[in-house]
């Protein structure tokens, strides 16, 4: 995956600032998982920061552009992608649908809300990924509405092996502002965290699902 140096440094910078991502090596946060975790991550924090979201909404559009040109609609992934898909839909001037996890059980019962039509080119927009599970759900679920999913584009990745197995597997294109990587390296570069610190935090993307703290 390519990515902008500057870009990625910046999106993490500003993750943190905004405590949209928080690191606590000493005392580990606990995932809906179950998974012990020394970091927690929360985009949707970014949307009550104005120069943050302006931030991430123009560069996820650009790579929205350079990646995969002009969409004929953007979709963003329920909940957590919904506010920012909007914002670089509008920044691209194209339509917006979003993804439900699974179709609802009343009225029309649809997981996609909005309009497509067949043969639609559609990039998809996600806040976080981690496994990439649910993320590649919603691709599930816009191809067999017979749209043409060009790929899609995330403010943070964990940089699982995982997700790299489950995107290579489905065919599709992932790109990030910022992963795990910029994260570390901005965090230590900025002092939120210690060279101590910096190992556990490594230690813990070895093997997340089995960490334990030290």
């Amino acid at each position: 995956m390519d990515f902008n140096k500057d870009t990625a440094k910046k999106t993490a910078e500003l993750l943190l600032q905004v405590k949209a991502i928080k690191l606590n090596p000493q005392e580990p946060f606990t995932w809906a998982s179950g998974w012990k975790s020394p970091i927690y991550c929360d985009n949707r924090i970014t949307l009550s920061f104005p120069t943050v979201r302006n931030f991430i909404k123009e560069e996820i559009a650009k790579i929205v552009e350079q990646k995969h040109g002009k969409p004929d609609a953007i979709a963003g992934v329920a909940t957590g992608a919904i506010a920012i898909g909007v914002l670089v839909a509008q920044e691209l001037g194209v339509p917006f649908v979003y993804v439900r996890p699974e179709p609802k059980k009343h009225g029309r019962k649809n997981q996609i809300e909005g309009h497509l039509e067949s043969g639609n080119n559609v990039v998809v927009i996600e806040d976080l990924i981690s496994t990439g599970k649910s993320s590649l759900d919603a691709v599930k679920a816009l191809k067999e509405a017979d749209v043409k999913v060009k790929g899609m584009v995330a403010i943070f990745s964990y940089g699982f092996d995982l997700a790299k197995e489950n995107f290579t597997k489905s065919d599709i294109e992932l790109s990030t502002l910022s992963n795990y990587e910029y994260l570390l390296e901005q965090a230590l570069d900025s002092k939120y965290i210690t060279s101590e610190e910096l190992r556990t935090l490594e230690d813990w993307r070895v093997s997340p699902s089995t960490w334990k703290q030290n």
